[in-house]
């Protein structure tokens, strides 16, 4: 068999990639013949149930007379408040993070003691296996800093002496550890990166013990070490508000159904961390973020409501930024009125906003908040309010803080392994039954031909 060129490989990849979507379709409307629940929801948009948790809680609407009217969000952890939660240790000048993964974790607050050795628990865990640095991350950069930080988690199952032990001790030993080292392997994932593929200087930190995660991360990420209050606090809460948000969203979901075949626990975590990299998920934080970066270009006077207007309509009708249509970072599958995480965060976004000298963007971003829902509910006809989320908000703040796009994405999964722990416990605990939802066939049937005849 001769050697084929570039070329005619390349040609025959694309006409077997038209044979496969040719062969690969459904038709749209078996889905309702059926009443298939495409993306696990109805038709309204509500959620199909496929589970129970007490973890945290999420909502938009609520049902009355029978109908689902739209509420103010309500985000709860544990039963908590995050309002009240954020509002508790902010007011008390404490860093949250720790005590967040804490009640996630435990189902409770944890009294003074009980919160002094948690944080030092964690921080003895904040350490990586030797060699491991340079090892796993140094030898193999990779631009894509989600996919290193899969492949580093993996890893870590060749250094555990007891990987395959689904016992709850060793499940939650393994999330401590987890929870403790997923920032340094982000980090130093990025700066592999930075060095390697860049051609930037390289500098490894070592983590202090005395100091929160979200100061740790930032004294690592910078190479003076150097960090405001403002700064740490902000990410400290902004950690806090991604932490956790119910059973349902893709990459929890995917903890549950990971967890229910009985895999290790870094399989686990890997897998939804995979998850949670895509754009629809927890990658539209970095959408937001270069949305605003075309719109500053395109968008000469940031006071005019109607210019601001005439771009979001362009991208609603598919003519501006990345075609798709969607203004990134406005609207969720839950929340209506409002998102409690994200009427948070601008108000600190606000305080981050005038430390850096940059108020006039800060109010740009509010303009697109306040115009969006209602261009989008003018063109789109759509059958429930909608409001910025969390996304919104946050490309921004880590922007101010000079954290790199790339890490944007990777601070989403830094704070979540607290929720994905607590998720992939309660799996463990409670239900011991593998998810398998069914799928009806539609194939024809066909019959076998000899190769001589086809």
């Amino acid at each position: 068999m001769s050697m084929a060129s570039a070329g005619e490989i390349s040609r025959e990849l694309h006409k077997l990639a038209n044979l496969c979507v040719e062969n690969n379709r459904i038709d749209p409307g078996l889905y309702d013949v059926y009443q298939v629940k495409k993306g696990l929801r109805e038709p309204s948009g509500k959620g199909v149930l496929t589970g129970l948790t007490e973890i945290s809680t999420v909502n938009g609407s609520r049902e009355v007379d029978g109908k689902m009217v739209p509420i103010e969000g309500e985000l709860c952890y544990r039963g908590i408040r995050i309002e009240d939660l954020v509002d508790g240790f902010t007011r008390d000048g404490r860093f949250g993070f720790e005590e967040t993964a804490y009640l996630l974790l435990f189902g409770q607050l944890p009294d003074k003691d009980a919160l002094s050795h948690w944080n030092r628990l964690l921080s003895h865990a904040r350490r990586l296996p030797e060699d491991f640095v340079e090892d796993v991350i140094l030898k193999s950069p990779n631009k894509d800093i989600m996919n290193a930080m899969a492949r580093s988690i993996l890893a870590l199952n060749s250094y555990d002496r007891n990987p395959d032990d689904l016992s709850i001790p060793n499940v939650l030993r393994q999330s401590i550890k987890l929870i403790a080292n997923i920032p340094l392997i982000a980090a130093y994932s990025y700066l592999a990166y930075r060095h390697y593929m860049l051609n930037r200087g390289l500098y490894i930190h070592n983590p202090k013990p005395e100091l929160s995660a979200a100061e740790n991360l930032l004294r690592i990420m910078r190479q003076d070490k150097k960090f405001t209050p403002l700064e740490a606090k902000l990410l400290d809460i902004a950690l806090v508000l991604h932490a956790e948000h119910g059973g349902g969203n893709n990459s929890t979901f995917t903890t549950h159904v990971v967890t229910s075949s009985g895999t290790d626990t870094y399989s686990s975590v890997a897998a939804s961390l995979c998850s949670l990299k895509g754009p629809k998920h927890g990658g539209a934080n970095i959408k937001v973020k270069k949305m605003f970066d075309e719109l500053k270009k395109e968008v000469h006077d940031w006071e005019d409501d109607e210019e601001i207007s005439a771009y979001l309509l362009k991208i609603l009708h598919k003519e501006a930024f990345d075609k798709s249509g969607l203004i990134y970072g406005i609207g969720h599958a839950i929340y209506t009125r409002s998102d409690p995480r994200a009427k948070i965060l601008e108000h600190y976004t606000e305080l981050l906003a005038g430390e850096k000298n940059r108020t006039a963007e800060f109010h740009l971003y509010q303009k697109v908040a306040r115009l969006s829902p209602g261009l989008m509910q003018q063109e789109r006809k759509m059958f429930k309010p909608v409001s910025p989320n969390i996304d919104f908000y946050s490309g921004f703040v880590y922007n101010m803080m000079n954290i790199p796009d790339e890490f944007i994405t990777p601070l989403f999964a830094i704070a979540r392994v607290a929720g994905w722990s607590a998720h992939r416990i309660e799996e463990l605990t409670c239900t011991n039954k593998i998810i398998r939802p069914a799928y009806m066939s539609v194939a024809s049937t066909s019959e076998y031909v000899p190769l001589s005849k086809r």
